[in-house]
């Protein structure tokens, strides 16, 4: 799989597609002189690339032993311990580098993204949001990716509160850009972790930072933007968090602020919902600590409904019941249902008139 990263004709959706295909990375290399009988739409260069994958198992065994020296994790698209949000994804990376203790597959995870150019006010909303978080929601992870501005300010914030928190890098784990930034990530190790998709000595470019963007959003519940001006990459993130289904969230500013227009338009033109703070950001997301009413609905359910359904059927009535309502990814993750298979079953508790689908892919219980 190592090898198959490196061949340069494969983007991400690609080198998925053609392993599903093959059924491993094993099999793609030993039948990589044969690919036309088993792939005959791919392109010429493709199958050449793939004809000559030889060159890179030097590297791949090189990249192999570092990762063994340095305490680096490899996880594959189906290892468990691999981001199962993210896997979701349709261009989700096959292969990720992994050094940390946070599990990647918790029940809550947010991504906070935001301007490099943080003011005051930015700093502020980062650390009065993930610390109103942590008491609401003490089990979230904190994502981002660990470049200046919002990014750090989020990650060090989570580490004064005792939170996990993971930064998504552009580059591979034998460096750390920015420099500046080597301390917080180091407390990070073993208060989260560092993530990346990219081998050591990947060089510093700025399209892989716009690439690492859709596993920022794409390993979350929610994305919250807290502070953009009109263009730049948190904008983006929040794009391909919503192709995804993610939640997506923004903090306003004042309308002449140049570093919260792209946050206000953002909420403006209904592709974030607007973020106050983080006691409603809870209740919307379903994980508003309130033990009573969720003990009080889950036994009114039980009682009522989950005596006619099957083990999977409970266990989503159950989870639904813990909340007003839940998004489809979200439910996906608690009940270690594939989403393909969820989709499934959500339809058929709808046709039973146990579900009521909501608008964002949210369901709840039918009262």
């Amino acid at each position: 799989m190592l090898a198959l990263t490196r061949v340069p004709a494969l983007n991400p959706a690609a080198l998925r597609l053609l392993v599903g295909e093959m059924g491993s990375a094993t099999a793609v290399f030993e039948g990589r002189k044969q690919l036309r009988e088993v792939l005959p739409t791919a392109g010429k260069h493709t199958l050449e690339a793939l004809a000559s994958m030889d060159s890179h198992m030097e590297r791949a065994r090189q990249e192999l032993e570092f990762c063994r020296r340095n305490n680096i994790r490899l996880l594959g698209l189906h290892d468990e311990s691999y981001p199962q949000r993210l896997r979701d994804c349709p261009d989700a990376p096959v292969l990720l580098y992994y050094m940390g203790t946070a599990d990647l597959n918790v029940r809550h995870v947010v991504s906070i993204v935001g301007t490099r150019q943080i003011t005051p006010y930015g700093k502020d909303l980062c650390h009065s949001f993930v610390r109103d978080l942590h008491g609401l929601c003490p089990d979230v992870l904190i994502v981002s990716g660990l470049a200046y501005g919002v990014d750090i300010h989020s990650h060090r914030a989570a580490l004064e509160e005792g939170l996990d928190t993971v930064g998504v890098l552009a580059h591979g784990l034998n460096q750390i850009y920015p420099p500046h930034h080597r301390e917080t990530a180091t407390r990070m190790l073993s208060q989260g972790g560092l993530l990346t998709e990219y081998m050591s000595g990947t060089a510093i470019d700025k399209r892989n930072f716009v690439q690492r963007n859709r596993i920022v959003a794409g390993m979350a519940d929610a994305v919250v933007v807290v502070e953009s001006a009109e263009k730049g990459g948190s904008l983006i993130t929040a794009d391909i968090a919503q192709s995804y289904n993610r939640s997506v969230w923004a903090f306003p500013g004042r309308i002449f602020d140049t570093h919260s227009s792209g946050c206000n338009r953002l909420i403006g033109t209904n592709r974030a919902s607007l973020l106050t703070g983080a006691e409603d950001f809870c209740r919307t997301m379903g994980w508003a600590v309130d033990m009573q009413h969720r003990q009080m609905l889950s036994q009114g359910v039980q009682q009522e409904f989950l005596a006619d359904f099957t083990d999977e059927e409970r266990r989503v009535l159950q989870l639904l019941s813990q909340a007003d309502e839940k998004q489809a990814n979200i439910l996906s993750v608690e009940a270690d249902i594939p989403m393909n298979r969820l989709t499934s079953l959500l339809f058929t508790l709808e046709m039973k008139g146990a579900v009521q689908m909501l608008a964002g892919g949210k369901y709840r219980i039918r009262h």
